[in-house]
């Protein structure tokens, strides 16, 4: 992990994370996404996030290593407090203990924001294949998701059917008095240009 950088994401990091994103598009059911996004989508997707929860990115050397990032998880109101995880790491950078650090900062961000429950989509493999493991499962739940619910062959990829599930996570005191929640940009000081960095000195 030395070396490692946890930051938010900038507008040129598209291109970057556009082709980790390929790879599991053309490679994998991890996303049922048939076509990749293009640079430019990509750039609007991250602009649109930063306007209110995170995306992070994690730089090696240098170079983009991997993302993650938070979203809406429904948009009536009484959800605010509620949000949904993404995470992508590029194939060679896997294992290494980069989505632990990505997923770590993540959180301690949305915690910060007054998030109270993660929740995350993921494709599931009725039987693992060379397209669709069950690690994405295994790597929520060694990061404190539990499983909550599995929607059965709704994603159809490479002439196969699979599954989906949701996990979840609280990762704070549910309480009779909330406080709005706040902006990503207003909750974590100095998010520009570095958030984190692993270890933490």
């Amino acid at each position: 992990m030395n070396g490692v950088i946890i930051r938010a994401a900038l507008p040129g990091d598209a291109a970057a994370v556009r082709e980790i994103y390929r790879w599991y598009v053309e490679n994998t059911a991890v996303t049922y996404d048939y076509e990749t996004p293009s640079e430019e989508e990509f750039s609007r997707r991250i602009a649109r996030t930063l306007e209110f929860y995170p995306w992070l990115i994690a730089e090696s050397d240098g170079s983009v290593a991997g993302f993650a990032y938070a979203g809406r998880f429904h948009p009536r109101a009484a959800y605010d407090r509620c949000a949904e995880l993404s995470i992508y790491l590029a194939p060679h950078n896997r294992r290494l203990g980069l989505g632990r650090a990505l997923y770590t900062a993540l959180e301690e961000a949305l915690k910060l924001m007054g998030i109270l429950n993660l929740y995350a989509c993921i494709a599931s493999p009725p039987e693992p294949d060379e397209y669709l493991t069950d690690g994405s499962e295994r790597f929520h739940e060694r990061m404190g998701f539990h499983r909550n619910g599995l929607f059965r062959s709704c994603g159809y990829k490479f002439g196969r059917w699979y599954d989906m599930i949701w996990m979840e996570k609280l990762i704070g005191e549910h309480t009779a008095d909330e406080p709005p929640i706040q902006p990503f940009s207003s909750a974590v000081p100095d998010t520009a240009p570095f958030f984190f960095q692993f270890p933490r000195r």
